[in-house]
């Protein structure tokens, strides 16, 4: 679909409003899946270049433009642009105005510039008594950290994820690019849908402290269960490990002829293993039975299963493990993932029109709701909405607009 930003009528959060003042990756996540579902999302960004993620690449033909950010343009889709120049007090006072109308405010800045921008929770609180105030931060509003930088690096490292990542006689080892911020910006999507609950009820909004340090260090993506563990005992219940296999029946990532599976085997699926390799013949075999238990095995087992692996795709490999039950799955390339069979059956890889980037396939909603199904929208124009949204929201004429730009307060 082409079009980007506004209402869009009969998606589910259809008629929600919401004023984002994020940038970067965590905050622009979380609108970005309201503005998948309908909602009105209307980003402010500096007129002098905008959300700095629109220069985090990739670029189509490796060209860098501030309009062709790859990631921009995923974390973005649906939202409506606006330019404002939020050092002066005509911005300033612009802002609050348009805040009048939301129903969830998002901001990511440095604990204590809302306040300086005049819109801390109190004047939202006059503003729109039931608008809610979702702050985003590293480290949250208050505690010896708030004011602290950080990367993704950095927060993995606070939240006690990094620690046990890679292999024990060796550092640790970072995981994926920005993760903690994706999964910072989805438990921000989440709970302010919470505050949205509460509004309704109760007529009054919410004001969320929203740490990454916090969602990291309370994720079950390892950092919850071994705070729980520590407290418990002393001990971990997750370690950074070399050696995943705890019998012969192999496990772990395995070669095969055009790149690797993981293979995840175990004791209970033995016969399966065998079946898979066309040795049924091995399942009540002593010899073999009397070796499964037993690690130091594993090679016995390894030397049945590579030929049969190096003779096949990944993909087939998954398939044919899959049909007898083994829980084998292909590692994919990026490549894979856009190619891959399952994917484009559920139209999960959608194709929309950019103007300045083309036509991009990016990665669509994560689930589908029957009956009022969201859509991706492309993700604006810096600026692109500023003088639809101050003409039609607060009543600005044409003529207005141009002495805004040209005093550049838009």
């Amino acid at each position: 679909m082409a079009d980007s930003g506004g209402q869009a009528d009969g998606l589910p959060l259809d008629g929600i409003r919401i004023l984002d003042l994020t940038q970067g990756l965590a905050g622009p996540y979380a609108t970005k899946l309201y503005a998948d579902l309908g909602a009105d999302v209307i980003k402010i960004e500096r007129p002098d270049g905008g959300d700095p993620a629109r220069r985090i690449g990739p670029f189509p033909n490796d060209e860098p433009h501030h309009e062709r950010g790859g990631v921009f343009l995923h974390i973005n889709t649906g939202k409506r642009s606006v330019t404002l120049n939020l050092k002066t007090e005509s911005g300033r006072r612009i802002l609050q105005r348009l805040a009048a109308s939301a129903d969830l405010v998002f901001e990511s800045f440095r604990p204590g510039a809302l306040e300086r921008l005049g819109l801390d929770a109190a004047r939202l609180a006059g503003l729109r008594p039931r608008a809610s105030l979702i702050r985003l931060s590293n480290f949250g509003q208050y505690g010896p950290y708030r004011d602290f930088e950080a990367d993704d690096m950095l927060l993995y490292a606070a939240g006690g994820v990094l620690q046990i990542t890679g292999v024990p006689e060796r550092e640790p080892l970072k995981i994926g690019l920005y993760a903690p911020l994706f999964l910072a910006g989805a438990v921000a999507a989440a709970m302010s849908f919470g505050a949205l609950m509460a509004a309704d009820r109760d007529g009054a909004g919410q004001v969320l402290d929203i740490s990454i340090q916090d969602v990291l260090a309370s994720s079950m993506d390892r950092g919850g269960p071994n705070l729980v563990a520590w407290q418990y005992s002393g001990s971990l219940m997750h370690l950074r490990m070399r050696e995943v296999r705890r019998n012969a029946i192999p496990r772990g990532v395995y070669p095969c002829r055009d790149g690797y599976v993981f293979f995840s085997g175990a004791l209970q699926w033995y016969d399966r293993f065998c079946r898979l390799l066309g040795r049924p013949d091995l399942i009540d075999d002593e010899e073999a039975l009397a070796r499964i238990e037993h690690i130091e095995y594993g090679e016995y087992f390894d030397a049945l299963l590579y030929p049969w692996l190096l003779e096949r795709t990944k993909q087939q490999v998954m398939e044919e493990a899959q049909e007898v039950g083994l829980p084998v799955g292909a590692i994919n390339t990026m490549a894979d993932v856009f190619a891959d069979p399952h994917l484009r059956a559920r139209e999960f890889i959608t194709t929309i029109e950019h103007p300045e980037a083309g036509a991009l396939e990016l990665p669509g909603l994560p689930f589908r709701m029957h009956g009022t199904p969201g859509t991706l929208r492309r993700a604006p124009l810096l600026g692109e909405h500023t003088s639809e949204v101050l003409r039609s929201e607060l009543g600005y004429t044409p003529e207005d607009v141009v002495i805004l730009r040209q005093r550049n307060i838009v």
